[in-house]
């Protein structure tokens, strides 16, 4: 097959921003290559620190700060989750430390350097003979290496350590004896692009660069040539760049490189030893060729390096002339190499073979061409054993690297599965290309996601735009065709940038900046920390694409997208007269679309924030094109979401938190539902089946948002997802935190506020209730919430500071737990209710009761210090 026609054809100029691997599995109605598959992958991020290794670490809540042994229990990147040496099974006192900023050596560091051992107070507690553990412990076997806790190695996983600049050198292809010199010119998760020594400044030059995955077994350390007594010669396509003298220089200059043992204890460690091998000189094979892997075709034996390595070429009977034009076509091999196979396989599985070149006849049969060659093939001994285990099936999807074009990587689909082997379909390319034949444990495939996760264009296929001018006057699971390239977010903020820099936008359709004022009040939709991680605002522009992204943003900061979807629906009636717009949300899986009227002119943008406002039930300031920089004016800051439901939502509607002005979007011919009686919820709620990382950052009950939001009613669900979004609702509900929930209250307010009592200030220097700022009269139906005032910001508080302000609490008790883990405000600060229950191993009741005073703390970091 010819290289001219397969050359590549990717287009580098997509981008992954603008492909969407869920929208895309959902459309095809398929399944990704689970993420284990890819070994190499997950191999890259592992520090080499391992659950069961055990070290040494300072331990700081003792005054002199000594050292005591721990053993890992869980790593995650550079973070550790650690238990001091004498807690046995007890999992309450573990504690999180990062290798990069924690005081760790290996076993037998401290008396190596004349320091103190002594555990912590929990452990003395509980081992009076602590001195015995201690002994036993460094008895033991299975310390953590001192390379990886000391050292420029420190914290790095494998492949931190191949940075750009670093000098690598690679063996030769066809010659195992043979290596030459490269440099790392980018990393890209671990996939290489060097170039070779020689080649600087030719940067046009095809054979001047290549792209190699880390764990290549081509790929060696500075010096392994000399070690190994190995010769260093120049590939010979760019021999011709440069005169014998040139390429001395060259020569001595990769000698002279120093050996970097970080990288040489890095290369070997993770390499299967090479299996011996029993071919021999003659032995005919079936073959992939790895320059041009589409095929399979009869192959020969025609060199034995050693025990170890052999090199195999693609039969060509066109002659030697012919057969020397194609280069490539031999390649270096062992035992367990992949792409290789004997005589017959491709027979025995149902494929067809390809016939070498210049083969006379039209079926190939293996007898006929033995004899006809006057060889014999390699027995099957001299192949490992076949094996089946692994997880791709066919019609998964994958990335994969062009073999054609190796700086392209695609969108793959499986269309076949033989044994160990994969045929893969890539897409994304203007011509078609035969399958790709890959061995499951191929170095140039990964997991969906993976360009993405790098940052790293990934060429997939472009569907032609097609505009909807349909009004959609429901919001229903999605079926649809994915949307135009350019109803993506960030070709939205390019179109709008665009527009604002070239002046397309001004005069009359010219929408100003829409602010994000994430002080205000965020409403039962929407969740506060989504908002606050908002740009501070979009535009100027054209008000249709300004406006189109505000909501899009809004839509996605919500705690069910579908829902506020509907809110922003177009209704019949054509309120605004302006232009539909379809808008996407996405939630549990399932994909909406709904037409939602946007303004056209400059003039009616204010009035059109804030009637949005209104209908999402936030603060009328929360977007719109006026700033607020301290207070807002509508005095939100005192509301909170239960509290705002409870006194205001159902005043003058039976609709929960439907504000006067609202509307129903249902159209008048949906029958109502029966109604679902719905309990108030308490102020810390533990949602199902949501992630911690998913939880709301901001305070459970603060005026800013209390992390929950309101049920549905019944009428709001629509006929075709009716029943499972009330299951859902019922799901999410279910883990509501209190004793017992108190009945619906009457839609009627009480006419005077239930006095509340004050609680006694805690008598920290560091922090005190705030009851400065009393409710203003448009607001006394509303309490004021219990606040901190920090004079320092949390992120500075030692473990005794932290352990200071729990003793100041109604969880004193519980300090200690906080001075055994080490937790100091940085890790206050990322505690939320799961991880309480299961790191301190707290029941429910004790547990919520120490995270509302945590989440007070982060309330007032907020306020005070991240703005």
């Amino acid at each position: 097959m010819s290289h001219e026609l397969l050359e590549s054809d990717g287009d580098s100029s997509q981008d992954v921003s603008d492909f969407n691997w869920d929208e895309y599995l959902e459309e095809n109605e398929a399944v990704s290559v689970p993420h284990h598959a890819f070994k190499h992958v997950d191999q890259g991020l592992q520090t080499g620190l391992t659950p069961g290794m055990k070290l040494e670490v300072c331990v700081r809540s003792e005054s002199d700060q000594p050292y005591w042994v721990a053993t890992i229990i869980t790593t995650c990147g550079q973070l550790l989750l650690l238990r001091y040496e004498g807690y046995q099974d007890d999992r309450r006192a573990d504690f999180w430390c990062d290798i990069m900023t924690a005081d760790l050596h290996p076993l037998g560091w401290s008396r190596e350097q004349g320091k103190p051992m002594r555990p912590p107070e929990g452990v003395r507690e509980k081992q009076p003979d602590w001195e015995g553990v201690l002994e036993k412990a460094l008895a033991e076997k299975c310390t953590a290496p001192a390379n990886l806790l000391e050292g420029p190695q420190r914290g790095k996983d494998p492949v931190d350590l191949l940075c750009p600049g670093c000098s690598v050198e690679l063996q030769d292809g066809t010659d195992p004896a043979v290596a030459w010199g490269a440099e790392v010119e980018e990393n890209v998760g671990g996939r290489l692009r060097l170039r070779l020594a020689g080649t600087e400044g030719l940067s046009l030059h095809p054979h001047s660069t290549r792209w190699v995955y880390y764990l290549h077994p081509c790929l060696h350390p500075p010096g392994w040539a000399k070690k190994h007594g190995h010769a260093l010669r120049p590939p010979s396509a760019l021999v011709s760049l440069h005169t014998e003298e040139e390429w001395d220089e060259v020569r001595q200059r990769i000698i002279g490189q120093s050996d970097d043992n970080a990288l040489s204890d890095e290369f070997s460690k993770d390499r299967p030893a090479i299996a011996a091998h029993c071919f021999a000189e003659g032995m005919k094979l079936e073959a992939v060729d790895p320059a041009s892997p589409f095929c399979i075709s009869p192959a020969t034996v025609t060199k034995v390096f050693s025990d170890q390595y052999f090199l195999v070429k693609m039969d060509d009977l066109r002659g030697d002339d012919s057969a020397s034009e194609g280069g490539g076509r031999s390649f270096l091999c062992h035992r367990d190499s992949p792409g290789i196979f004997p005589a017959q396989w491709s027979l025995k599985n149902g494929l067809s073979l390809s016939p070498p070149p210049g083969y006379q006849g039209q079926d190939f049969d293996w007898a006929d061409y033995l004899k006809q060659c006057e060889a014999e093939a390699a027995p099957q001994n001299c192949f490992p054993t076949e094996q089946s285990d692994h997880s791709f099936k066919v019609a998964m999807n994958l990335e994969a690297v062009n073999p054609l074009s190796p700086e392209h990587i695609h969108v793959a689909t499986v269309t076949k599965v033989k044994g160990q082997h994969i045929w893969l379909s890539l897409e994304g390319l203007k011509q078609a290309m035969p399958e790709l034949i890959v061995h499951v444990d191929s170095l140039d495939i990964f997991p969906v996601s993976w360009c993405e996760t790098n940052g790293y264009p990934l060429l997939y296929p472009i569907k032609p735009k097609v505009e909807k001018q349909r009004k959609v006057a429901v919001v229903q699971p999605e079926k649809q065709q994915a949307p135009p390239k350019s109803s993506s977010p960030d070709a939205l903020k390019q179109q709008i940038s665009s527009q604002s820099e070239t002046g397309q936008g001004n005069g009359k359709y010219c929408c100003p900046k829409i602010y994000f004022n994430h002080r205000c009040f965020s409403g039962p939709y929407l969740n506060k920390g989504r908002i606050a991680e908002l740009p501070q605002c979009v535009g100027p522009g054209n008000c249709v694409l300004v406006l189109k992204e505000v909501l899009t943003l809004l839509i996605n900061s919500a705690y069910k997208p579908s829902r506020v979807l509907r809110e922003l629906q177009l209704d019949q009636e054509g309120r605004w007269h302006g232009h539909g717009e379809t808008l996407k949300a996405k939630y549990k899986g399932k994909s909406y679309r709904a037409t939602v009227e946007i303004v056209r002119t400059a003039d009616r943008v204010a009035e059109f924030c804030r009637k949005t406002c209104i209908k999402l039930e936030c603060c009328p300031n929360l977007f719109g094109p006026r700033m607020v920089l301290e207070r807002c004016s509508e005095n939100c800051s005192v509301l909170t979401k239960t509290k705002y439901t409870y006194y205001y939502g159902k005043k003058k509607s039976r609709r929960v938190g439907r504000p006067p002005g609202g509307h129903s979007n249902l159209e008048g011919g949906v029958k109502r539902r029966g109604r679902r009686r719905k309990r108030r919820k308490q102020l810390f709620v533990h949602k199902k089946r949501r992630s911690s990382a998913s939880l709301d950052n901001t305070p459970a009950g603060s005026p800013q948002g209390s992390g929950e939001e309101e049920d549905l009613d019944d009428e709001d669900s629509l006929s075709d997802d009716t029943g499972s979004e009330l299951q859902d609702d019922q799901d999410d509900s279910e883990y509501s935190v209190g004793k017992s929930q108190p009945p619906t209250p009457s839609p009627s307010p009480p006419t005077t506020p239930r006095p509340t009592r004050k609680r006694r200030k805690p008598r920290s220097p560091s922090y005190s209730d705030d009851e400065n700022h009393p409710p203003s009269p448009k607001s006394l139906r509303a309490e004021v919430p219990q606040k901190l005032c920090l004079d320092t910001s949390p992120l500075e508080w030692t473990v005794t500071d932290v352990v200071r302000f729990i003793r100041t609490t109604d969880c004193a008790p519980l300090a200690r737990i906080f001075m055994d883990q080490e937790i100091d405000g940085q890790a206050l600060l990322l505690l939320n209710l799961p991880t309480v229950q299961e790191c301190m191993d707290l029941k429910l009741g004790p547990a919520i009761k120490l995270c509302h005073h945590i989440e007070r703390v982060k309330l007032a970091f907020y306020q005070q210090f991240a703005t």
